[in-house]
Order: C-alpha cells, then structure tokens, then sequence
C-alpha cells in the first residue's frame, strides 16, 4: 500500500496533477480495500469525465466555427453598408447641389427671355413708328412736290402769255431770254425729291432691320424654349434620382441596423463561450493528454495493490 502511495506521490510531481498527490496521501492512510475502491471509483469518473469533455469539445468547436461565420459575415456586411450609406449620402449631396444650380440656370434663363421680350417689344413698336412716320412723310411730300408742279406749271404759263401779248420785259440784269419762275421751281421740288428718296430710303432700312431682328428673336426664343425645357426635365430627373438615393438610403439604414444587431449578439454569445470553451487556463488536449497520464498511472497503482507487475 505504501509502495502504491509512493507510486502516485511520484507520478502526481512528475504530471503535476494534484488528484494523484492527494491520492497518494489517502493511500497512504486509509483502509486497503478503501484505497482500491477509491482508485476504481476515480477511474471511473475521469473516463466519464473524458467522455463528456470530448462531447462539450465537439459543442465549442461547432459552436465556435458557426459564430465567427456570423461575425465574420456580419462585420463584412456592416462594413459594406456603411460604405455604401456613405456614397449615397455624397451622391444625395452632390444631387442636391446640382437641382440648385439648376433652377438658379432655369430662373435666369426666363428673366433672359422676358428682359429679351421687352426689348424686342420696345423696337417693334420704335421701327413702327418709324415706318408709319417715314410713310406718311413720302406721302406728304408727295403731296406737296404735286401740288408744286401744278404751280409752277400755271405760273410758267400765265409769264408765256404775257411776253406774247406784250407784257412786261425781262429785266435787263438777266442775259439772254427770261425764264419766269423755271429754276426756282426746279431747285425746291429736287431738293423735296431728294428728301423723299432719304423717307424711302429710311422706309426700305427699317423694314429690313425690323425683319431681320424679328427673325433673330424668334431662333433666340426657340434656343431658349428648348434650353428651358431641358433644364426642367433635368430636374425633374434628378429630383427623382435623389429621391431613390433617399430611399436606398432608408433600406441600407434598415439593414444596417439589423447587421449591428446581429453582429453585437453574435459578439455578446462569443463573449459567453469564451469561459467553457477558451479560458479554461489549458487547451483541451493538455486536459485530454493529462487526463489519460492520470488515468494510466491509476490502473498502474491498482496493478500494484493487486500485486501485479508493472511493464
């Protein structure tokens, strides 16, 4: 019995197992089938004790791989959501910006048109009234070189009948024969021809400059109409962009939420193996490998209490 004592006080420093020294005190001192039972009983329960550690082992391992896929997955799935809520929210940003600046383009663009219509109005009604003033002045004129002619042709006429009949003498300051009233009338109704040239001259001008800026503000309008309804079809398309991206968004938000959820549980659970499965102070096949020195070293000492020999 003494020598069994020895036996497990040996093999409890060498293994450094503190089962096996206190063994070997009760061996020491108890009754000698006590002491067999005792190392039956302890064999026993380190066997079952193997058997459920391999079974709790084969739990960790499934329950450690299966919750670093989630974290692993779940942190993957965080990180891509925050990047992309990120892009959304520069992309919302950048959209926002852009309808701005195209409304400021859009309201400038139709004071452009009204300032430009107000002013195409105001020369409109200026040529106008030039034209008006240029027709009625050549059809006054006109009038009036008319009403001169027919003077003048009286006035010749009445002088011609008086030199026939004896009347009065051309003066002799004049050489030659006299002339009446011929270059007078010839001087006044040229020079009202000549004004009556620049009156239609003015008339033929106007007209083809009333034309050509008509014509000119009508390709300007039709630019305008087609700019202005581009810039609003831009909006409209943009605005329907941000208010996507507004609700991308939202379900990237949703989603987030629920990955944060998930990964802080998985996280938590992970926290809750570590204990049984991680920070046991030694890995399990120390525990197995010690387990089975002190188990072989039992049977051993139950050899020795039989009175058998040891290999």
């Amino acid at each position: 019995q003494m020598r069994v004592a020895d036996f497990l006080r040996v093999q409890g420093a060498k293994i450094n197992s503190g089962m096996l020294s206190a063994m070997a005190v009760r061996a020491s001192e108890d009754p000698f089938v006590k002491v067999k039972k005792m190392i039956k009983d302890l064999i026993t329960r380190l066997q079952e004790e193997a058997g459920d550690e391999a079974q709790h082992k084969g739990w960790c391992d499934t329950e450690l791989a299966s919750n670093e896929q989630v974290r692993t997955s779940r942190t993957v799935d965080v990180e891509r959501l925050t990047s992309e809520m990120d892009s959304l929210k520069a992309n919302m940003a950048q959209l926002a910006d852009e309808i701005v600046n195209l409304h400021a383009e859009l309201a400038k663009t139709e004071e452009q048109i009204g300032t430009q219509t107000k002013l195409r109005q105001e020369q409109k009604a200026e040529n106008e009234q030039t034209l008006k003033d240029a027709v009625e002045a050549q059809a006054a004129i006109e009038q009036a070189v008319t009403v001169l002619r027919e003077f003048y042709a009286r006035a010749a006429e009445s002088t011609a009948l008086m030199q026939q009949h004896g009347g009065r003498q051309p003066p002799e300051i004049f050489e030659g024969s006299y002339k009446g009233m011929a270059s007078e009338s010839g001087g006044v109704i040229g020079m009202l021809e000549v004004i009556q040239s620049d009156y239609a001259r003015l008339e033929s001008t106007t007209t083809a400059m009333e034309t050509t800026a008509q014509q000119d503000f009508d390709k300007q309008m039709r630019d305008d109409a087609v700019l202005k309804v581009q810039m609003e079809k831009d909006i409209e398309h943009k605005t329907r962009q941000k208010q996507t991206a507004q609700q991308s968004l939202v379900d990237r938000g949703n989603d987030f939420s629920s990955a944060q959820k998930e990964l802080e549980a998985a996280n938590n659970y992970y926290e809750k193996l570590k204990p049984s499965c991680l920070d046991s102070g030694m890995s399990s096949e120390e525990r197995s490998r010690r387990r089975q020195e002190e188990i072989q070293s039992l049977q051993e000492a139950l050899k020795i209490l039989n009175g058998e020999d040891l290999a």
